[in-house]
């Protein structure tokens, strides 16, 4: 049985870079019209709720195709599907900013969106087949850490461009970061060695695959988890940017994009929390990550502009440390079928951004930052509860 390349090997180092470029081409076309948002609302002339579609839709796309692609992963190899699904992303990333009106526009997002399914979940499954299971939790934790970087770079990336030259440049400038990404992804990836294709099992044998993962507690209790973590990050940094906007901060738009700097403590706490996981266990990380998130988000509510930055830093690092340890723990529980347990996390992580990051915008027009906050709290709160019961504590090792 193949046991996975060592930590430290060539072929080791040339994973982690290789799946990091891959985030950089997904997560930079996936969120980047996040930092024009208030931009796009009045060129366009729509709501800030109506604006986030154009995040929301992607991220639909996204989630009802991981699954399709995972099934073809598992017949045509991890690394294929991942290349196909980042050139056609690329290709339709440059079509958006040739958008003639707002339906084409989020049309075109929805199918970036879907050609994005192809790689979150596969590159976990690959991790997990090819790296030595002894470090499959800080390389999952240093895959997360490239995906926050490529998130960052779209975001801070179309903010600056977009104020010079409006939201079509922004879009076009992140597609040709994505492109660059994309070719050197191709070029550093090596081919599988712990892959092996799977049978044709027709659609009965996909639905009893998929249905032993949903009666699995603790794989349900991650997929929860996702949906309430993913969905209220992904409202917070929607709406934080009309907040800071408007009174009393009225903050340009470039300065606004420099929010997406706190991104970087979830690159340092996505690959902190994979150590961690080593020396306590992943259920204590995950809901250490969870407190932490509700900590920063408390900091939020004041109105010193400092403060809420801090907070942010705060909040984003937490989302991210429990994020690497939810991803990565889905690959450990599903013994078989991984590609699967992956995709429903990720299915339920990006239904979460897309009903939960564009409902938030509901609560922020009608109620103020505050009650959002609070919500987001509230959900981070049940995730902790749902961890704590599902997972039972158990000795570090064995997460």
């Amino acid at each position: 049985m193949w046991p996975g390349h060592p930590k430290g090997s060539t072929a080791y180092r040339k994973i982690l870079a290789g799946l990091a470029f891959a985030g950089v081409a997904t997560f930079a076309q996936l969120y980047s019209t996040q930092a024009v948002l208030p931009m796009m609302a009045a060129e366009l002339r729509v709501t800030a709720a109506e604006a986030a579609l154009t995040i929301s839709l992607a991220t639909v796309g996204l989630a009802v195709t991981v699954l399709p692609w995972s099934f073809l992963a598992d017949r045509i190899g991890r690394v294929r599907a991942m290349m196909w699904g980042i050139s056609a992303a690329t290709v339709l990333g440059l079509l958006v900013p040739l958008a003639s009106s707002f339906p084409m526009l989020l049309g075109l997002r929805m199918l970036e969106g879907a050609a994005l399914g192809g790689i979150p979940a596969i590159a976990i499954a690959y991790l997990n087949e090819e790296v030595n299971k002894a470090h499959a939790a800080m390389a999952a934790g240093t895959y997360v850490a490239g995906t926050t970087l490529g998130g960052l770079a779209g975001r801070l990336l179309a903010g600056f461009v977009g104020e010079l030259w409006g939201w079509r440049a922004a879009a076009l400038a992140v597609s040709i970061l994505a492109a660059v990404a994309a070719v050197l992804f191709v070029a550093l990836v090596p081919q599988a060695r712990g892959f092996t294709a799977a049978a044709a099992s027709g659609f009965r044998g996909a639905l009893r695959t998929l249905a032993g993962h949903g009666r699995n507690p603790r794989l349900l209790a991650l997929y929860v988890q996702a949906f309430l973590l993913m969905g209220g990050f992904v409202a917070v940094y929607n709406y934080l940017g009309f907040r800071l906007s408007g009174e009393p901060f009225s903050l340009p738009a470039t300065i606004i994009s420099l929010i997406f700097l706190a991104y970087l403590s979830g690159t340092v706490s996505s690959r902190w929390a994979g150590g961690l996981t080593e020396r306590f266990g992943r259920r204590t990380v995950l809901i250490a990550g969870t407190a932490l998130m509700v900590a920063g988000l408390a900091l939020t509510l004041t109105q010193l502009l400092a403060l809420i930055m801090a907070g942010l830093l705060l909040f984003t690092a937490g989302f991210f440390a429990a994020h690497s340890v939810g991803a990565g723990w889905t690959g450990v529980i599903a013994t078989t079928g991984r590609a699967q347990a992956a995709s429903l996390y990720n299915l339920a992580y990006y239904l979460g951004s897309s009903v939960i990051g564009w409902a938030g915008g509901l609560v922020f027009q009608s109620l103020g930052w505050t009650a959002l906050a609070l919500t987001v709290i509230g959900l981070a709160c049940t995730t902790a509860v749902i961890t704590a019961v599902v997972h039972p504590a158990r000795p570090a090792a064995s997460g």
